[in-house]
């Protein structure tokens, strides 16, 4: 198992009973480098909305759990945080309650020209997500998609 792989899915394992404990639901973990920094995040949700206090609880407690399982040989910055309005439809319960909302697709690769799409989420599978735009239904495979999240206008 590559190390990405590895640590998310350790973090997430530790996370879990965590989340239902303080009622909240753990959207995504990520370990990622940006601009020659490693950075581990968790994205927290729960009804009405994360708060900067429920994140410093987790934070807290991640933290030190981290410090005494050292696992990650890598230096990081650790982040913990609300997901934002943005966030991408990654895991199962994320197609499954976005199913009738308005998302938006981005392709790797351009389509008939196009890499931005924008319709109603009709369905999915493992491989696939159908999209209905202006009374036409895409499909799109999920390995050429490279961002999907809600749609919303401000």
């Amino acid at each position: 198992m590559a190390k990405k792989a590895s640590y998310e899915e350790r973090v997430e394992e530790f996370l879990i009973p965590l989340m239902k404990e303080h009622q909240f639901e753990l959207v995504d973990v990520e370990w990622v480098k940006e601009a020659g920094t490693w950075y581990l995040r968790a994205y927290l949700d729960k009804e009405g909305g994360i708060s900067v206090d429920d994140c410093e609880v987790i934070s807290r407690i991640l933290s030190d759990w981290l410090d005494k399982e050292d696992f990650i040989s890598e230096s990081y910055i650790l982040e913990v945080s609300s997901p934002g309005l943005g966030r991408p439809l990654k895991k199962e319960k994320d197609f499954a309650r976005s199913i009738g909302k308005e998302v938006e697709v981005k392709l790797y690769r351009a389509r008939d020209k196009r890499k931005d799409y924008t319709g109603t989420l009709k369905a999915y599978d493992k491989d696939t997500v159908t999209v209905e735009e202006d009374g036409n239904e895409i499909v799109f495979e999920r390995s050429e998609i490279a961002l999907i999240r809600l749609a919303f206008d401000f």
